[in-house]
């Protein structure tokens, strides 16, 4: 029954997040948008994890995140492996898909990946000033992108909060972080830490980088291929 609940509390936080970079972005905005690129790269480079997983029966040992074995690529390496089955990993890779698309629309390939890399590389270091020192020795946490998908789709939150004028949406964007901290607290369950990290940070760069970021460049300037258009292209 814990597990369970853990599930599908966590299954509920990404489905909040999601809606709100739906509310972020419009959704009726979508078709009209260009083929997110960088997310593609991310999504191939996952997928591409996946693979070498099915092929090679030592790559988990080789690139994952357990604390007993020396190297330093694995923190990076770890979230392209995938540990939670066929169901779990089919659920990381789709959530990566979706998050990834919907924040590149938003902030910017670039920054988008920036904002991934720092969902990889910073949990760590900021539990380290809050004296949490200790490293799981749960294996289900040695592998997984959920952590660093999670992380991005958080700073989504926090840009529907700082944009939006709803209060309803306002109210979607707060959920984000404090339905995280509820899970933290009462289930010790990290995606929801990872979500209060990555809502802070995505606060603090539309802070300082609202002027440059262009969130609705599509709009203005329709760019020659769209998601409607390719998507259009395929059915034919």
């Amino acid at each position: 029954m814990g597990n369970l609940l853990f599930n599908v509390t966590t299954a509920a936080l990404m489905v909040l997040m999601f809606k709100a970079g739906l509310a972020l972005l419009g959704p009726d905005s979508i078709p009209q948008r260009r083929v997110p690129w960088a997310a593609v790269a991310v999504l191939v480079v996952a997928l591409a994890g996946v693979v070498t997983q099915l092929c090679w029966s030592g790559a988990m040992d080789t690139f994952d995140s357990d604390p007993d074995r020396s190297g330093w690529w694995r923190v990076v390496t770890s979230v392209f492996m995938q540990n939670g089955g066929f169901l779990g990993g089919a659920w990381n890779i789709a959530t990566l898909a979706c998050i990834a698309a919907l924040a590149e629309w938003f902030w910017g390939g670039p920054l988008m990946i920036g904002l991934f890399a720092a969902g990889i590389l910073l949990p760590q270091h900021i539990d380290s000033l809050f004296m949490e020192t200790t490293r799981s020795t749960d294996p289900r946490n040695f592998a997984g992108s959920s952590g660093a998908t999670y992380f991005l789709a958080a700073t989504l939150a926090a840009g529907l909060l700082l944009r939006t004028k709803s209060r309803n949406e306002r109210l979607l964007a707060v959920a984000a972080p404090v339905l995280g901290l509820a899970m933290w607290f009462a289930q010790e369950n990290g995606h929801g830490l990872v979500v209060v990290y990555g809502f802070v940070l995505g606060a603090v760069v539309w802070g300082i980088g609202h002027r440059v970021i262009r969130p609705d460049r599509d709009l203005r300037e329709t760019p020659r291929t769209t998601v409607g258009s390719l998507t259009s292209a395929i059915r034919r």
